[in-house]
């Protein structure tokens, strides 16, 4: 069975003593949580404090973001080396507010994949249809297309070493939420996918995260379905409560 995780994307919300203190009082709980694994991604500019803030504990510290060269002139950007050096193990990619704000494209995602996991980090991969597509039947071919895309270079020993998130954008901070049975579909599409990219094992071992509107209330339904493996977390992941609850409807459907 694969094991739960359970992801906090802050976003760019909080000052740094704010960062700090949901830190620690996630860090403080999570060990009544043994069979989750729980993570926190910070603006980056709080990864540092926030990593001192989770030492010792069983909470991972991951980034929003980075870019795929190991260093140089690109003003503004952080690489997957330096995201290490301040203890992250996780980066989120193609996350649709990066996709559809900032533009970013399939290839785009893809080099980004291959340099994180080149570097040793575990890249979240987030795929995800607009409201509009899921309206005109076109979630499946979105979903194919940007797994394609973002995977492109990948080997199936590579595919292993990801997690993948089906965020469906227009449930994304809206309050709106794909059903359960909804939610499912897409995710067992996902594992079909890379099944046929790759191998059954392959995409029997890979984590595939639900993300949108995702609340404690909400929780248990979701992750109870066989191929959702955790949640990525927006608002709710802002308050303590919230995301230590999400996590308990985790741990207590598995």
């Amino acid at each position: 069975m694969r094991r739960p995780l359970v992801a906090g994307n802050w976003k760019m919300n909080l000052d740094r003593a704010g960062a700090v203190a949901l830190a620690r009082a996630i860090a403080e709980r999570a060990g009544s949580l043994p069979d989750v694994d729980l993570l926190v991604c910070p603006p980056h500019v709080y990864l540092d404090a926030v990593g001192q803030a989770l030492a010792g504990s069983r909470v991972a510290l991951g980034a929003q973001n980075m870019y795929h060269e190991a260093s140089g002139a690109f003003t503004g950007e952080t690489s997957a080396a330096m995201l290490l050096d301040l203890g992250c193990r996780y980066v989120i990619l193609g996350h649709s507010e990066r996709r559809h704000i900032l533009g970013e494209t399939d290839q785009m995602v893809e080099v980004k994949v291959v340099a994180a996991l080149a570097a040793g980090l575990t890249p979240i991969v987030c795929v995800g249809e607009l409201l509009s597509e899921r309206q005109a039947g076109q979630t499946a071919n979105v979903i194919r297309r940007q797994i394609e895309g973002s995977l492109a270079g990948l080997t199936a020993a590579d595919v292993e070493r990801i997690v993948l998130a089906y965020e469906p954008v227009w449930a994304i901070g809206t309050g709106q939420v794909a059903t359960p049975q909804q939610a499912e579909q897409v995710h067992l599409d996902l594992r079909t996918i890379l099944a046929q990219r790759y191998n059954a094992q392959a995409a029997g071992r890979v984590r595939i995260q639900y993300g949108g509107s995702v609340k404690p209330a909400n929780a248990g339904e979701l992750l109870a379905q066989p191929d959702i493996d955790g949640a990525l977390v927006g608002g709710a992941s802002l308050k303590a409560e919230d995301f230590l609850g999400i996590a308990a409807a985790a741990e207590a459907v598995r």
